[in-house]
């Protein structure tokens, strides 16, 4: 019996450490995501990684967002993870899930060294535990949707308890899992009081989480798929499709692209998106109301349909660049964009006399400041609906969206749900994270393709055709000239653009000579004016520098 009780006292000893604590909080916190994911696709009830992201992302400064943007892009080119803004998504919403992850390991430490100095109450304990994090994690919800306008959310009443209650479930998980690992017990064969296996309970947890975890996801996706398989946009906004255009207006220009060059119309689906939340606004078009307030006679509150059916749409094929995008990146494209010009509806709005700015909200917290001068300066500006002849999708903006010619894509905000008329300038989100107040386009030249496979000889000569794109926002491109293994500029052929604010194809053809060749690439403005040609970074107001290429090509390549 002494020996027995000597076990015992002896086992208490071992009680787990904060490290253990760790890993199971870890664990256990991977279940528990795949639960809080069936719950946003079930019933709209708040995913915590996303809501922890998207808070990062409004009260972090701005060097330490641009740092880990920086990170981001720098991963997605070197490891080739494909596009880079649907890339950079992923990763994005991968960190929220690993820093709340990484968050539960912390707690779980925290809550087992409680236990060892405190192991008269454990459940009591890790439960508080466990809804003081769910606590915190609540009011960064509130936080956040405060700032927000995600109309298919759950209320915050039912919000604020599926969160507390999941967490204060996984505290009592930890106290059950400390408990196991504590308390030894009487192994009748052997005769001895022993501990369970610490190694081999790690395992039954993994396992058991996994399962959870892998259940959950399942769950979670097929939700997510009869979702948007039911979910449809507002359908007066129908008509638009009707009147897609069969061809681009500059299908029959004399020089064609040369293969291997990007799409000069952007797929719908692989045109560029960057944002601010780590998920898109789910907004009701059935229910939504576009505010104008502030300085007009009357406050206004605008249907989808009164828009599109009180005013005539505009149709304009657009480029649009992202600052961050760095030289040669994919954070550019071009489609078709309809809308209303924006100054035929400042005159119906009743605006006073004093108003001088437009400050526009969008439903995930951006805003950005528009001088209403400019409005009414360029009739190119427009409140977009649709692109691609199709109403706006949830991830590029729909309902609203607006279109600036020659400003980066920091300025032009989508999801907007309410305009503010001001007497003053303010800061938008960008801006007060220290990027450039004027977000002008950088005028810059890419080359795309060597294309080495479509050589075309020529009275006895090689010629390689060489392509890209040059983009000077509306500024227009009048000149490209290509120079090979730094001897003297050539001019390329020019592709006629699709619009006066779209990006221009270039063709040059090389006089082939094998072995490596460095190619460089430049643009002049409509106005004649030489691109920047100073190798700067993207912060804080666009990338500039001369593109260059260096490619081996052999004669058995041609």
């Amino acid at each position: 019996m002494v020996d027995a009780y000597s076990a015992v006292n002896e086992a208490e000893k071992k009680r787990p450490s904060w490290w253990l604590g760790a890993v199971i909080g870890g664990l256990l916190t991977a279940p528990l995501m795949a639960v809080l994911f069936v719950g946003e696709q079930a019933a709209d009830l708040p995913f915590v990684p996303f809501d922890f992201f998207d808070w990062l992302a409004r009260v972090l400064p701005g060097d330490v967002i641009r740092f880990g943007i920086n990170v981001i892009v720098d991963m997605i080119e070197t490891f080739n993870l494909g596009e880079t803004s649907s890339a950079a998504k992923t990763l994005e919403q991968i960190q929220g899930i690993l820093f709340v992850v990484g968050i539960g390991a912390g707690v779980g430490a925290l809550i087992f060294m409680a236990l060892k100095r405190w192991p008269d109450a454990p459940y009591r304990t890790a439960m508080l535990g466990g809804f003081g994090l769910g606590v915190a994690f609540a009011l960064i919800h509130g936080a956040v949707r405060s700032a927000s306008e995600f109309v298919a959310q759950a209320g915050a009443l039912p919000s604020v308890v599926w969160i507390v209650a999941l967490y204060s479930v996984w505290g009592l998980a930890l106290a059950w899992a400390y408990r196991t690992l504590s308390e030894p017990y009487f192994d009748e064969s052997a005769n001895s009081v022993k501990q369970i296996n610490r190694r081999q309970f790690l395992v039954q947890v993994s396992g058991m989480a996994a399962s959870v975890t892998v259940i959950g996801l399942g769950a979670g996706t097929l939700l997510n798929l009869y979702r948007q398989g039911s979910t449809r946009p507002l359908e007066t906004q129908e008509t638009i499709v009707a009147d897609l255009p069969q061809d681009l207006p500059n299908a029959d220009a004399a020089v064609q692209p040369v293969p291997g060059t990007r799409p000069e119309y952007t797929p719908l689906d692989e045109h560029y998106r960057i944002d601010i939340s780590a998920r898109p606004p789910n907004i009701n078009g059935e229910t939504y109301r576009l505010r104008v307030d502030g300085l007009v006679e009357t406050p206004l509150e605008i249907s989808l349909p009164e828009l599109l059916e009180n005013y005539q749409p505009e149709d304009r094929f657009v480029t649009m660049s992202c600052i961050s995008n760095r030289i040669a990146g994919d954070l550019i494209s071009t489609t078709r964009w309809t809308g209303i010009p924006f100054h035929v509806l400042l005159d119906d709005w009743g605006l006073t006399d004093d108003a001088t700015h437009l400050r526009l909200i969008s439903a995930d917290g951006f805003d950005e400041w528009v001088e209403i001068d400019l409005i009414r300066r360029d009739p190119r500006v427009m409140l977009c609906y649709a692109w691609d002849g199709k109403p706006l999708t949830a991830r590029h903006g729909f309902p609203l969206r607006i279109h600036i010619p020659d400003l980066y894509g920091m300025k032009q905000p989508k999801w907007i749900t309410e305009i503010e008329v001001t007497d003053s300038w303010g800061e938008g989100y960008w801006v007060a994270r220290r990027w450039d107040a004027a977000a002008r386009v950088q005028p810059v030249s890419v080359i795309d393709t060597v294309a080495v496979n479509a050589a075309e000889e020529h009275d006895g000569q090689i010629y390689v055709p060489v392509g890209g794109i040059a983009y000077s926002g509306a500024k227009g491109i009048s000149r490209v000239q290509v120079s090979v293994n730094d001897g003297e500029w050539q001019d390329a052929q020019l592709r006629d653009p699709l619009s006066d604010t779209t990006w221009v194809l270039w063709r040059f053809m090389w006089p082939f000579t094998a072995g490596q060749h460095r190619f460089q690439v430049r643009c002049y403005t409509a106005e004649g004016n030489l691109q920047p040609t100073e190798v700067r970074g993207v912060f804080p107001s666009g990338a500039t520098g001369v593109h260059t290429v260096t490619t081996q090509v052999d004669e058995d390549m041609v």
